[in-house]
């Protein structure tokens, strides 16, 4: 392919990436020298390792949705769009750099903030309960709104992330269920909504059944402790699709890999990492969006560096599978 153009590969495929602004794609999807004098630089942590990342500015945006239709949105997982008291925050702030610079046909899919989807949330070293889990109040007021008043047409999917859950502080499936349902029936409907659960144990009929009650996508997540591809796609199909109009598809991690290996084996993230790339990972993205085009329903499929080294390369790849 060598041009990483994923724009008109298919008319129900959209694909994307987790986030942008990565200055290990120039030369791939950014052009050598465009915004040398632009890059910003921020120090990064991962166990007891510490990285330097190389931000490119916003206006780079223009650049990647030359080259994919979608692009998830990832930082607003970390803070609303509006405090309580409803003024604008940071993220608000760049959400508006980011609209000003997208053309009608581009697509942003945005991620929720956990303060609103996280049963527990850090605080310092530790996390704790979160007083606004499951608010939907606060969804609707410090987020939902303020996002389509940004972003307008451009705006493609919301996704509610629920972290990895441990036994003893998981809930039970009826629990989960009814609490799941109890939120979405509070909300606006809308097709846009995504849900992607990473505990296996909660993946069962109360939740799923919670779910497409109100229309909610459930997201198929190549993720450390999730079973693999083939195992989730089974389940979607077993349920008939779901009802919901397109599917999500997220390729985060390798599986048995957690987020500091993957961060440190990937970084800068400019290439393709020798034995990370899972090749039934390819294979079972591939049928999966063969399967999905064919029923007529849209496909989102978001690709993070993490899940191999370099997203742009992942869905080079795929699309190289795909269309032979």
């Amino acid at each position: 392919m060598g041009s990483f153009e994923f724009r008109d590969i298919h008319p129900r495929l959209f694909i994307g990436t987790c986030s942008d602004r990565y200055a290990g794609w120039i030369g791939q999807i950014y052009s050598e020298g465009r915004y040398s004098d632009r890059i910003t630089y921020r120090e990064k942590t991962i166990g007891r390792q510490s990285f330097t990342e190389e931000v490119l500015p916003v206006e780079s945006v223009e650049e990647f949705f030359t080259h994919f239709p979608v692009l998830e949105i990832d930082f607003t997982f970390y803070r609303t769009l509006l405090t309580e008291e409803g003024m604008p925050t940071q993220n608000h702030h760049v959400l508006e750099k980011y609209k000003n610079h997208l053309k009608s046909t581009d697509l942003v899919i945005v991620k929720v903030p956990q303060a609103v989807f996280a049963p527990r949330i850090r605080k310092g070293s530790e996390f704790v309960e979160n007083k606004h889990y499951l608010d939907a109040d606060l969804f609707i007021r410090s987020f939902y709104q303020p996002a389509g008043d940004i972003l307008g047409e451009n705006l493609a999917g919301f996704i509610f992330e629920q972290a990895y859950q441990r036994k003893e502080d998981r809930p039970s499936v009826s629990d989960m269920a009814g609490d799941l349902d109890r939120f979405f029936k509070t909300l606006p409907r809308d097709d846009r909504y995504h849900v992607e659960i990473r505990t296996a144990g909660l993946l069962k009929d109360p939740v799923l059944d919670a779910l497409d009650k109100h229309g909610i996508g459930l997201i198929l997540s190549h993720w450390t402790w999730l079973p693999s591809l083939e195992e989730q796609y089974s389940l979607w199909k077993e349920r008939g699709g779901f009802s919901n109009k397109s599917l999500l598809l997220r390729l985060v991690t390798p599986r048995n890999k957690t987020y500091a290996q993957t961060y440190q084996a990937a970084h800068p993230f400019n290439r393709l990492v020798e034995g990370m790339l899972r090749e039934d990972m390819i294979e079972d993205t591939v049928e999966i969006i063969r399967g999905v085009v064919v029923q007529g329903k849209r496909i989102y499929l978001l690709i993070n560096n993490r899940a191999g080294g370099n997203a742009p390369l992942i869905a080079e790849r795929i699309a190289e599978r795909f269309q032979s």
